[in-house]
Formats: structure tokens, sequence, C-alpha cells
């Protein structure tokens, strides 16, 4: 096991905290199972092209509730245009 690992597992096992690193991913991984379903492609690459795709559309078109109804493109735009350089 790499210390990475041993220390991320000692976090998650702390008393009183809890381990919700990876509920953000979950969730994008079951929108993106829910969304592309069952398809089947020919090969690889019509697969890796389709998740491609699928990511474009999930990150530039798709509106996304936690947002307020805006994209991750737009969220990060306006996250930018929010910096201010300082001396």
């Amino acid at each position: 096991m790499t210390t990475a690992a041993r220390h991320a597992r000692t976090a998650c096992e702390a008393p009183g905290l809890a381990c919700f690193d990876n509920a953000v991913a979950e969730s994008f991984f079951a929108t993106l199972k829910t969304e592309i379903g069952t398809t089947v492609w020919a090969t690889r690459d019509d697969a890796r092209r389709g998740v491609f795709a699928y990511l474009g559309y999930y990150n530039h078109d798709r509106l996304h509730s936690t947002l307020s109804y805006r994209t991750p493109h737009e969220v990060r735009g306006g996250y930018r245009q929010d910096l201010t350089l300082v001396a």
C-alpha cells in the first residue's frame, strides 16, 4: 500500500470524521451511466469518442442544479473574472 493510500485510509477511519471525498466522483459516474445508458460501441475508439463527447456536453451544455442551474464552464469562467491581482 502506498503512503498516500495509507494516509487516505487513516483520515477516513479517524473518529468523528466522515469520509465523503469521492461523493462528487460517484455522483458524476452515476449520471454518466444513466445518461449514456447501455450504449454498445463497435470499437474502443468509438467508446472513447462517445465518452469525450459526453464530457463536452456535461461541462459546456448540461445545467447543474448544484451550480444554480449553470454549466461548470460558466462557473469556472465566473471564478476567473472575480480574481484581482495583488502587487
